[in-house]
């Protein structure tokens, strides 16, 4: 096949898989989790529902795919933060503020807990934990950052702390909560 038809059909298949992903949150946040049928689903999207068993088995995957999309999404803004440059401590705050009010975006309910369950989420953490270990090493160098607790044990540190933030009642808990996880990262006197 020439590669403008295979670019065609890749972008179309693209389009239907972002419609379908689309429509779906946008129909579980009207009638919930629970409420939502593939027949809905694909009906929102325009499409036929053998055609939609063609992109998703059923509404679960679909949200999947959106939480890992949501999650990569998070991810890249998180390296951006990281490769803007300056001092690693000031990045390492950065990090540690973005990674809090992404948390706190979310809250505890039945999507969160069907999402939460996906490999997908382990290797975003993983991914978040290595990028936090290596700022913080980085910070430790440049004496911003404690040198007592290895870096592996800070970043964990970090990432535990700061997964409280989807609890807090508002911002400004939240950026509290980011300035008790830095002071316990500082250098002891």
């Amino acid at each position: 096949m020439p590669r403008l038809w295979n670019d065609t059909i890749d972008a179309h298949r693209r389009a239907v898989r972002d419609a379908t992903i689309e429509t779906t949150v946008a129909l579980v946040a009207k009638h919930g989790v629970r409420g939502v049928t593939m027949s809905q689903i694909a009906e929102g999207t325009g499409i036929g529902r053998a055609t939609l068993y063609k992109y998703f088995a059923d509404v679960e995957s679909i949200l999947l795919a959106w939480h890992e999309r949501q999650i990569g999404a998070h991810l890249h803004q998180i390296a951006g933060i990281v490769e803007r440059g300056g001092p690693a401590g000031k990045r390492l705050e950065a990090v540690l503020e973005t990674f809090a009010l992404i948390q706190h975006g979310h809250h505890d309910n039945d999507l969160a807990a069907l999402l939460h369950r996906g490999g997908h989420v382990a290797r975003a953490e993983q991914h978040l934990k290595g990028i936090l270990r290596s700022l913080v090493s980085r910070a430790a160098t440049d004496g911003d950052v404690r040198k007592d607790v290895p870096p592996d044990e800070l970043a964990g540190y970090c990432l535990h702390a700061l997964a409280a933030a989807g609890r807090l009642p508002s911002k400004g808990a939240v950026q509290r909560l980011v300035k008790v996880t830095l002071a316990g990262l500082r250098p002891p006197r």
